[in-house]
Order: C-alpha cells, then structure tokens, then sequence
C-alpha cells in the first residue's frame, strides 16, 4: 500500500516531531510496506518515481537525505522520510549489511590487555635515570634521548626531575594511532627482554645499580603520587583497545553518513537545477517560434501591401480608360447635335434666339469638356507620378528607419505646439463672443485638428519605425550567434578577437591562492569546490552587492565593499580571489543581469569589450587570406 501526502493538510516545520509519530505507527502496524522478498526494500512516500528498489543502507541513506534535506522540501515530506529512518534503525535493524571497512590493522595484544587500561594518547614511562661521569651533561638534553630511543620512532620526551632524589623520570610519548601502539609495545617488551621491565622495578624496592627500567603508563601509572601521576592525569586520558577501536568504527560510521546526506542534498540540487534548465529551454523554444510566427506575419502583410497596391493602380487606368471613352463618345453627341442646329437655323425670331441659346450652351459644354480633357490628361499624368512615388517611397523606407529619432524630436514638438494651441484657444474662449474672436478660435482649431492628424501620422511611422528596427537588432543577434559558432571553430587561443563566456570564474586563479594553504591534491579538490560555491553566488540573484553613488551630480552603480560575503571572501582567501569575482559579477551585471548566468560573446581581447561586427568579420577574412596563402 502506498502512502498518500494530500490525505491532510500542510504542516509546518515546527509540527515534523510530532507528524512523523502517525505515519511512523502506519509502518509499525504493516499499513505501509517497506520490506519485499529478495532483499529489496522500498520507499513507501515516494510513488511514482524511476527509482523503487533500494538496499536497506542505500533506502537509509534516502530517508536521512530527504529528513535533512533543503528548505523547498515541504515539512510533510520530511516527517514521513524521518519515520522511515526511525523505522529502519529500531525495526530493522538486523537487515543492516555489514560495510567492507578497510582501517589499519590493529596489533595483536593478549587477551587480558585488550580491556586494560591505557593512558592515551601512548605513553612510555622511564624511571631511574641517574647522572654519571659519562652521561651526565647528556641526560638532561631532550636530543640526547630522542637519539636514544630513536628506533621507537617517539613524538617527543620529557624529563622530571625530582629536587629530593638524584634520579631523573622521563616521559616517552608516541603517535596516538595504532603505528604509535606498535611502537609502544615494542619499547615495552624491549626492556622486559632486558629484564628491566615494570615488574623487575617494583621488586627491586631501590637499586644499586644505574640501569634504567621502562614500561607503558597504565591505569595504576595515572592514579599515582607523585610528578608522573600529576603529568599524566593533566595531559592523559585512560582508554582500552576496545574502546579505540569501537570510537574509530562510530567515527567512520558516521562520516560515511554524513557524506551519504550531502551526496543526497546534491543530487537534490541536481534535479532542481535539470528542471529548471528544461524550463528556460522550453521558454527559449517559445520565444523562437513566436519570432518566426512573427516574421511569418510580416511577409504576409508587405504581400498582401503589395498586391493591394497593384489593384489599385490596375483600377485607376481601368478608370481613366472608362472616363476617356466616355468624353470621347460624349464629345460626338455634341457634335451631331451641333450639326443639327445649324442644319435647323430658326426661321423666327424666337427659334433664333433659341438657336442662340442653344449654342451657347454648346460653346459652354465643349469648353467643359475641353477642360475636363485636360484634366483628365493631368491625372494620367498624377498616376505616373503616383507609380514612380510609391516606387521611391519603398526605397526610403530603409533610410525612414535611420530617422526614427528625428520624428520623435519632431513628435516632441508637435506635442508643445498642441499644448501651446490649446493653452492659446482656453485664453480667446475666455475673451468674449466677438465676431472675429469666433473666426480666430475657429483658426486654431482647424490649426489644432491639422496637428493632431499629423501627430497621429508621425506615431504610425515611429511604429512602423520601432518594428523595423526590432527586426534589424534581431537580424544583428542572429548574426552574432552565428559568428559565436564559427569563430569558436577557428579560434587558436592567441587571436585578439575570440569568443569569451563572461561572468564565467577561472578555476586557476582558485587552484593558485589554495596551492599556498594545502597541499596539491587537496588544493586541486578545495579550488573546484570553492569555484563552484562562488559561482553559484553569481547566479544567486537575491544576492546583489551594488550601491548607488553620486558621481558629478549623476547617480552610479559601484561595487559595494562593505558586502558581508565580499568581505568574508577577501579576508580568508585575498585580493587575486576577491578581484576575480568582482570581474564577473561586473560583467554578468553588465551583460546579462537579467539572467544572472555566464554567456558566450563575441570578445577583442586587446582592449577587454565586446567585439563589434565589423572587427569579427575584418578578422575571419583575415584568416581566410592566410590560409589560402
């Protein structure tokens, strides 16, 4: 059976101890199975996912990762993760496999030492050291029994002396791990193959002779009187084999769960990350097919301009070819008719005069026609003129675009000139109903309509204007997307024009300044680790370390080196570090602030900026030349 979170509602943080008691008995009473036959165990909280079949340590590892996991994680999730954990470690616990853990072999010690009690770290004690002829400006210099029991290969010695007695104690210490044991107990059996020993010490209540007697501190050394009993209870503490070697296995334990939960935190991140590529490659795609619909959309349109453009001046010649056949067949009419009425001259007065008036009204028609002639001839002519214009106005449409700031200044006055008009026109409404104030508001206002016609004119060409000039930064991207591609074919790495992914760190400069605090295997782990930490932080984009300053009465934006990460940066790791990541926060801000990621653009090395199109191009062909030669 699985196990269900939207069964109730969200819970808080603060709520998990209590949460995780509920589903917690759910997997005491069987409800939610987590052990199948075969060995396999599965994670009841999590359905639907690629993977399903664990080992006990590996769904372990799982539910303490995602119990512990990162602050997206919601609260209801972790408390059921947790009673998982809780489940495994109290119920089945005897499934554990046993870990392969390769550690130091321990030496081999009897029986009865391996729960002695042991001063730690290993301790050597050397008693009856008394001064001679021949040693005895040398007993009291540390080198001299350094050299002595130099095959013990010891850490340090010290020598206590005693104001009461004319013998000397010392104190041998050696390594605290098992190679430090070993050394200990060959010093010890050393001098109990010379039979000088702990036990040959104590029945020998005070010797005669100037041998000196060694053991390993113990448990009756430590709760002694005396110098040695005080050093060691100051700076020893007492420990059995057993209880080593059980705290070396819970500190391995341990550190490989540690590293089992960040390894689960990060595939986390991972996953987080994938996601959120996957999203911006989806917007990405989005906004590619909308730019060609677009460009689609616009090729249609000037087609369909054009065409419209071609029916109307087929229709103005199928006009005028009407218009002319028309005066041609109207001009015959009145010609007849004119040889009518000379034909049929009035014999009286009144058809005289009717005579006359008629061909008044004749020599009137022709010299109507004769004009509407010429007119006619006029607008042939205007449609030639109209043809040749619209052919001319598709060539400066380009050079329109260049004038786009021009129209705007343009705009901008014909705006004042409105405000000033209408300002003048409030002020003669108010100057009373005289004759010619009525003739001069309504001057201005035919004055104020031809403006805002022109204004609303200019606004349509700046439109068509910001279009064009939106396809021709498009155009230019896209060119420079190609050019990113070519050059980083035949870049070799020591042109002054190349291609550079700005805001990106180099790992270098890290591996460097961490050469001079580790050791080189170290350093080449802590730079990667240190890299990618910062350049996280570049690509955080709540983290923001500007400020605003006034620069000659300007406001500008400055690096703010009061930044509490800056600050901690420059402090621990110095200035090579510190100005790296100043650079590429510098420059994502600059080049893509919007997006707060590293992007690759077209570079000129030589003077640290962008590269322009004509600089990439001057030097491809460049290249081309010598290659061909």
């Amino acid at each position: 059976m699985e196990f269900s979170s939207d069964e109730e509602s969200d819970i808080s943080d603060s709520e998990i101890p209590e949460y995780k008691d509920k589903p917690y008995e759910q997997l005491r009473s069987g409800k939610l199975r987590v052990k199948f036959p075969n060995g396999i165990f599965r994670c009841p909280f999590c359905a639907g996912k690629k993977k399903q079949n664990f080992k006990y340590k590996d769904l372990h590892h799982h539910a303490t990762g995602v119990s512990k996991g990162s602050s997206n994680r919601k609260a209801k999730e972790k408390a059921n993760h947790l009673a998982l954990m809780m489940y495994l470690e109290n119920e089945l616990a005897d499934e554990a496999e046993i870990p392969l853990v390769v550690a130091a072999p321990v030496p081999a010690a009897p029986v009865s030492e391996v729960n002695d009690l042991y001063c730690w770290p290993w301790t050597g004690l050397v008693v009856n050291i008394v001064k001679d002829a021949k040693n005895g400006k040398d007993i009291e210099n540390k080198a001299y029994w350094v050299k002595v029991f130099a095959k013990y290969r010891p850490e340090d010695i010290e020598i206590l002396w005693d104001d009461w007695k004319p013998t000397a104690q010392a104190l041998v210490s050696f390594d605290n791990d098992w190679t430090g044991f070993k050394d200990a107990m060959e010093f010890e059996k050393s001098f109990e193959a010379a039979r000088c020993g702990k036990k040959e010490w104590k029945a020998s209540k005070s010797p005669t002779d100037s041998r000196i007697y060694a053991w390993i501190a113990r448990a009756n050394d430590f709760e002694s009187q005396g110098p040695i009993g005080e050093y060691l209870r100051a700076n020893r503490v007492l420990k059995t084999v057993s209880s080593i070697v059980q705290e070396a296995a819970e500190n391995r334990h341990k550190a490989v769960a540690e590293l089992a939960t960040e390894i689960d935190m990060r595939n986390e991140n991972l996953d987080d990350l994938q996601v959120k590529y996957n999203q911006k490659t989806m917007s990405l795609s989005r906004m590619i097919e909308e730019k060609d619909n677009l460009y689609q959309a616009f090729n249609e349109e000037t087609r369909n301009m054009q065409r419209l453009a071609r029916e109307h001046v087929k229709w103005v010649l199928d006009e005028r070819e009407m218009l002319n056949a028309d005066i041609e067949e109207r001009r015959r009419k009145l010609d007849e008719r004119s040889k009518q009425l000379k034909m049929s001259e009035a014999k009286t007065e009144r058809e005289k005069q009717k005579l006359e008036e008629d061909k008044r009204k004749n020599d009137l028609q022709n010299t109507s026609l004769h004009m509407a002639s010429i007119e006619q001839k006029k607008a042939d002519k205007s449609v030639l003129r109209l043809v040749e214009e619209q052919k001319r106005e598709k060539e400066e449409a380009l050079k329109k675009v260049l004038e786009l700031e021009k129209q705007l200044d343009s705009k901008q006055k014909l705006e004042m000139e409105i405000e000033e008009l209408n300002g003048k026109l409030q002020v003669m409404k108010h100057l009373g109903d005289d004759e010619a104030v009525q003739e001069q508001i309504k001057k201005m206002n035919d004055e104020l309509k031809s403006k805002k016609e022109e204004m609303d004119g200019l606004d349509e060409l700046n439109q068509t204007l910001m279009v064009k000039q939106r396809q021709s930064n498009d155009e230019i991207q896209e060119a420079r997307r190609e050019l990113i591609k070519v050059m980083k074919d035949i870049s070799n790495g020591r042109a002054n024009i190349g291609v550079k992914k700005v805001g990106e760190l180099d790992v270098k400069i890290f591996h460097d300044a961490c050469k001079e605090k580790y050791d080189p295997e170290e350093a080449q782990v802590k730079a990667s680790e240190l890299c990618s930490l910062w350049q996280c932080n570049l690509t955080n984009a709540g983290w923001h370390p500007m400020k605003v300053v006034m620069v000659d009465g300007k406001p500008e934006e400055l690096i703010d080196e009061n930044d509490e990460l800056l600050k901690t940066l420059k402090a621990e790791w110095g200035n090579s570090i510190y100005n790296a990541v100043v650079v590429a926060f510098k420059e994502i801000h600059k080049y893509n602030s919007s997006g707060r990621y590293a992007v690759s653009l077209l570079w000129n090395f030589k003077d640290a900026r962008e590269a322009t199109l004509q600089e990439v191009i001057n030097h491809i062909l460049k290249n081309t030349k010598k290659r061909k030669r």
